[in-house]
């Protein structure tokens, strides 16, 4: 093992730190994609920015692979690794909300959960994902789409600030002040640069938003996705939610005949004047009549956990995404030909509108680079059987080919697979070669390479 031993990381680590001989090492080991079964040497329980520089220092020193895990959502099982060194930052969850400056401040292994529980004391928020068990950091490193985004913009555009352990074991502070350039490429350039042990954030006032899920037909998809296409181009910014497809859950608000079937949704949010909210969601009932809803309002972290359920840990996980610009008649009719065939009630295809504030910030202005596009798309399958990965992957597979043709070429990282390494220039456009050379400024030996690698 070389000069540094597990014995010395051990000595220099406050948190926990687990080897295959140590019991809590298989329970240390999961990640929340079940279809990833990976058994690293050692399991880094990071307390704090120390122990983060004890574990990048070992896993330089030995030369071994080094995953970062702070929310533990990604898909293609990039925070752990085989015989390597995983930085396990989910003890780092304090957050701490300034209501006077309007900031807030989260450790790296800080959930949406821990984030919005914090900031709705204050009636405050800012862009967070879809499901309250995303980690802030590893959302907000890929850009960071949510509920919010038109209006206050991408998670990473609302970053003021982050603490970052280097390839070298130096601990920097990258802003606008400081370290610019890898504040930038941090900023929809994903774990390429360092791990990120916390996270400084400004808020606006979010507390009671309207919202919550309106199922329509199948057959009536077509209206509901072009309905919503045309209307939230020139809808006010406080408007959010997406169009989505999804097999009917076992909930009490739908009619229990129906459940486990296939239906087009709508999830609502208006985060603007309460006052308003029912007037503006009822502007999605023109597209066709709705079988079912649970709308109303709600607390804002409320909707950003209401699907926590449908996405517990140890599904089986395969995913593909693309941005689009515009969604076309035709790419509506290839998503109904495909979304009918959802694997199982946990698998979901969900259409983000990223215009608005999104827009405002040039292409070049962070490492997001796609900011003339209007949607994200993410067709998510999940399932919880291993026997049906197969049928399961080929369901994505098909889907995703079928509406490539009418997207852009690259997608968002954060819902990107394991095989879509060659996809990586695509999804940062003309910001690639820029987002090489805070690479090779600041980890010219890859050693941050477990995940959608910018290589040196």
């Amino acid at each position: 093992m070389g000069e540094y031993t597990i014995e010395d990381l051990k000595e220099r680590t406050r948190g926990s730190v687990f080897t295959d001989a140590d019991e809590g090492y298989d329970e240390a080991r999961k990640v929340y994609n079940a279809m990833i079964d990976k058994h690293p040497r050692v399991v880094v329980q990071c307390e704090n920015a120390g122990d983060v520089m004890a574990a990048v220092g070992f896993a330089a020193a030995n030369e071994l692979d080094l995953a970062v895990r702070g929310g533990s959502h990604s898909v293609p099982g990039f925070g752990t690794c085989d015989d390597g060194v995983v930085a396990d930052l989910s003890p780092m969850r304090n957050v701490r909300v300034d209501p006077v400056t309007r900031t807030a401040r989260a450790g790296g292994g800080a959930t949406w959960g821990d984030f919005n529980a914090a900031t709705h004391a204050f009636g405050l928020a800012t862009t967070g994902g879809i499901i309250s068990t995303t980690g802030v950091g590893g959302l907000t490193l890929g850009g960071g789409i949510g509920y919010l985004a038109r209006g206050l913009g991408l998670s990473c555009d609302n970053l003021i600030s982050a603490d970052v352990v280097t390839a070298d074991g130096r601990f920097i502070t990258a802003s606008e002040k400081e370290h610019e350039d890898l504040f930038w490429a941090l900023r929809g350039g994903g774990g390429n640069f360092g791990v990120v042990t916390a996270l400084e954030f400004r808020l606006e006032p979010v507390d009671t938003i309207y919202g919550g899920p309106m199922l329509f037909e199948m057959s009536d998809g077509a209206a509901v996705l072009a309905g919503f296409r045309d209307l939230i181009k020139d809808a006010p910014e406080q408007l959010g939610g997406f169009p989505a497809f999804q097999l009917a859950p076992p909930l009490p608000f739908i009619p229990e005949d129906r459940h486990g079937e296939a239906f087009t949704l709508i999830v609502a949010c208006w985060a603007g004047d309460p006052a308003r909210g029912a007037e503006e969601v009822d502007k999605f009932r023109q597209f066709a009549p709705v079988v079912a809803e649970h709308v109303g309002p709600m607390p804002y972290p409320a909707l950003n956990s209401a699907f926590d359920g449908l996405v517990p840990p140890g599904l089986q996980h395969y995913w593909k995404a693309n941005f689009v610009t515009e969604l076309t008649d035709e790419a509506i009719q290839a998503h109904l030909q495909h979304a009918p065939g959802l694997p199982a009630v946990n698998s979901t295809v969900h259409i983000y509108p990223i215009d608005g504030a999104c827009h405002r910030v040039p292409a070049d202005a962070t490492a997001f680079a796609y900011r003339e596009a209007n949607f994200a798309t993410v067709i998510a399958g999940m399932w919880p059987d291993p026997a049906q990965n197969d049928a399961g992957v080929e369901w994505v597979r098909g889907y995703y080919d079928a509406v490539s043709p009418h997207s852009e070429a690259g997608g968002y990282i954060n819902f990107m697979a394991g095989d879509d390494q060659g996809r990586i220039a695509d999804n940062y456009k003309g910001n690639y070669e820029r987002l090489v050379e805070v690479k090779r400024k600041y980890d010219p030996n890859n050693l941050f390479h477990l995940n959608q690698n910018i290589a040196p």
